[in-house]
């Protein structure tokens, strides 16, 4: 693969944007870190917050880097099928894409913590100071999200060129397995807290939620952060490696026949990325309120909408000036299929915050059901997630029928999941804006949470609405993540088969394919082991949210005893003139968190395996789309659902159907703690799982084609003794909670 020199002045370029976003990110957390931090009395309980998230952060970081090791190595020797050189390679970028996924979300959760009590000090003078404070602080999470994948992806490409896809998967495998961990880790902490605030604190005390005297609101504002901040960031980072490399690897195809070609087609995604940093940078910088008056919510669309608009016309730029001269580059095709990315993201974000914003049929249809009970309430709100699962699935669906349009119906497979796989880019270019956008909404609940705590009346007014928005963009954020997982796991799909060409080449090496191989390749479902494989696939995604929900459940179980032990034993505790034992609960909070991780873990590392070992790459390309179908339906289910559900809890509680302490709040506030896991676990590590499984997929592929037999199927056998293992230790209640359970049956039997 040789470079022009304008490829090799571009490339320098793209180093050099990812450097600026970083030093652009920095700055930003300067001018916040510059902020006042208020009373004393505030500063004491940010201070626990950035206690309990630091502590957290720091144990679970301990807890996976065994299991690391472990995969580096297995990585390492997954490599040597090629060379050593692509083998210690591979197994590095796989330590590289975990540290720059774990990086990136701590860098951003170390600010939030720190922010949030600026945020309400500013919110005590202005909206539009505490609103700057609050997206700035998302705007440094946002950046590093987009620069630090980018900066290694692009170095990785300089030094490997044709091989540098090999060493890519192990780059988007780091980081996939850290998302995945700060994801779910996050996801357990932070309901299972929220839940344990929720019941005893607004249904049994009748108090507010961030009452100071509940002993969960620490742990449930630690959570917020662990849980959206650094979980979101990692999520995004790894979609946004995920669809890199799946283009590169499709690029590929190409390089047999027409190298020209196929170097242009792989350099194109990186000079995308580029103009994606660019225009973040843009988007963060446009978002301030014009007046006091103004809801936050417009800036933030302004934002979205500009990054999108210069990114489009950085789009055609580079399309027609870069891919254009080259013969058969098809700039055209190229630069529609990265638009339609950018369209995808814009209904996607509408989509959702038709379904999950307070004002719009669905929310207040669920807010109004709440007046009959919590069982009408919970069933409105389960179809409307249900109906909106569907939807977004449609305007998948038409993203992907698009890319068939453009580059027409008798064109190669490979150019038409390359258009699917540009449209994950595009959809992924204004990355700063949307990270941003999320970790905006912790910052501004956490300042929620320290205004009613320590008591900063004044400021009341302004975080409410700042903690308002902040719910409708984590709901939009998490439909984004979700489309662009879908859309990276397709091309993830679509370079499975490149694989499997290679493996069947006698090569793991993706250099050797050509378009005359792919054509062979087929999945048909009248097969029976691919279907098999299918059927396998879909079931997956309820079994490991049944995993997750269950890991939220229990410790909530745990924290909700601990509460309303702590109301009755501690002395003066309901009527404010002494303090809860927060740190319990935090404490609890961690410990089960992180032994939660294992068992989700192992299933989605080993069961693509386990299906390869036993069904073949058919069975294995079977089960690979069966989980990316079914996980975005049950996923979005899951998400929308628990967003609505928040929404119209928030609804009543601004006066609405009786307001606060009706039975229409208890009714929403019981739906609202079932769509917790939901929104917050379940359904965003969906994201992830199907992800991480497609790469799975991709890295073992060409071995389970070269050494296909009976040794594979004892191999597989083992792998399913260790996650059944998992799958029953992860269902057995620890000791912790049976002495919970124990020590409640002791009390009942007293009393």
């Amino acid at each position: 693969m040789q470079f022009t020199s304008f490829e090799q002045s571009a490339l320098y370029g793209v180093i050099v944007a990812a450097i600026l976003g970083v030093l652009y990110a920095l700055y930003l957390r300067k001018t916040v870190l510059a902020a006042e931090e208020g009373t004393e009395e505030m500063r004491s309980i940010s201070g626990q917050i950035q206690e309990g998230a630091y502590a957290y952060l720091a144990r679970q970081f301990r807890t996976i880097l065994f299991f690391l090791v472990i995969l580096a190595i297995l990585l390492f020797l997954s490599g040597l099928g090629i060379s050593w050189k692509i083998a210690v390679a591979r197994g590095l970028a796989f330590m590289l894409g975990a540290l720059g996924s774990g990086l990136t979300g701590y860098l951003g959760m170390t600010l939030a913590v720190r922010a949030n009590v600026r945020c309400t000090q500013a919110a005590r003078s202005s909206l539009a100071q505490a609103m700057d404070i609050a997206f700035k602080t998302g705007g440094v999470t946002g950046m590093f999200t987009v620069t630090l994948g980018l900066l290694g992806a692009v170095i990785v490409f300089m030094i490997f060129k044709e091989h540098a896809t090999e060493v890519l998967l192990g780059f988007a495998f780091g980081g996939s397995l850290l998302a995945l961990f700060m994801r779910v880790g996050g996801g357990i902490f932070t309901k299972a807290a929220d839940i344990g605030a929720d019941l005893v604190g607004k249904v049994e005390a009748g108090i507010p939620e961030d009452d100071p005297r509940n002993a969960a609101v620490i742990a449930d504002n630690v959570g917020d952060n662990v849980g959206d901040c650094a979980g979101m960031a990692a999520d995004l980072y790894e979609s946004y490696e995920a669809t890199l490399v799946a283009s590169m690897i499709l690029a590929l195809a190409y390089f047999a026949t027409d190298p020209r070609k196929a170097t242009v087609w792989i350099v194109y995604p990186l000079l995308v990325r580029a103009i994606g940093v660019l225009t973040s940078m843009v988007g963060i910088a446009i978002v301030k309120l014009r007046s006091e008056e103004e809801s936050p919510i417009n800036p933030i669309n302004r934002g979205m909408m500009w990054s999108a608009v210069l990114s489009t016309i950085g789009f055609l730029l580079i399309t027609k000036y870069y891919v254009g001269p080259t013969p058969g580059g098809q700039w055209l095709q190229l630069f529609w299929a990265t638009t339609s990315g950018i369209i995808l993201a814009l209904v996607i974000y509408r989509l959702t915050q038709y379904y999950t914003l307070a004002g719009n049929p669905p929310v207040d249809g669920i807010a109004r059901s709440a007046q009959t009970g919590s069982a009408t309430n919970l069933l409105t709100g389960f179809a409307e997630g249900l109906e909106s699962s569907v939807w977004s699935l449609i305007t998948i669906c038409a993203a992907i029928a698009f890319s068939v349009v453009i580059f027409g119906t008798g064109a190669s497979p490979v150019d038409i999941l390359y258009g699917v796989s540009l449209c994950g880019m595009g959809m992924l270019t204004t990355t700063g804006v949307i990270v941003a956008m999320d970790t905006f909404g912790p910052v501004s609940d956490n300042a929620q949470g320290i205004t009613e705590m320590a008591g900063v009346e004044e400021a009341g007014s302004n975080v409410a609405i700042l903690d308002a928005v902040g719910n409708t963009t984590k709901a939009a954020t998490k439909g984004i993540a979700i489309a662009s997982a879908v859309i990276a796991a397709i091309s993830l799909f679509g370079s499975y088969l490149s694989k499997v060409a290679a493996g069947l080449a006698g090569t793991t090496g993706s250099e050797v394919v050509n378009m005359e191989a792919l054509r062979r390749l087929s999945l048909p479902l009248n097969d029976p082991m691919i279907f098999v494989g299918l059927l396998i696939g879909g079931a997956m995604p309820f079994l490991f949210s049944s995993m997750t929900i269950r890991a939220v459940s229990r410790p909530a179980f745990q924290i909700i005893t601990a509460v309303r032990r702590q109301f009755r034993e501690i002395p003066g505790l309901m009527e404010g003139t002494a303090k809860p034992e927060s740190a319990k609960v935090v404490d609890i909070c961690t410990r089960s968190a992180l032994r939660e991780l294992i068992a989700p873990g192992l299933l989605a590392v080993l069961i693509p395996v386990i299906v390869g070992c036993w069904l073949g790459w058919q069975g294995l390309g079977g089960y690979l789309a069966g989980i990316i179908v079914v996980g975005q339906l049950l996923a979005v289910l899951l998400c929308n659902s628990g967003g609505a559900w928040d929404n119209a809890k928030k609804l009543i509680e601004d006066g609405a159907f009786g307001g606060k302490g009706s039975d229409a709040h208890k009714a929403a506030v019981v739906g609202d703690t079932v769509g917790d896991p939901f929104k917050d676990t379940a359904g965003p590590s969906l994201n992830i799982v199907i992800k991480v499984m497609n790469i799975v997929g991709l890295l073992v592929a060409p071995l389970i084609v070269i050494y296909a037999g009976s040794v594979l199927k004892v191999i597989g056998v083992i792998l399913a003794v260790i996650v059944g293992i998992g799958l029953i230790l992860s269902k057995r209640e620890s000791q912790d909670v049976k002495e919970v359970h124990q020590a409640v049956q002791q009390e009942d039997e007293a009393s």
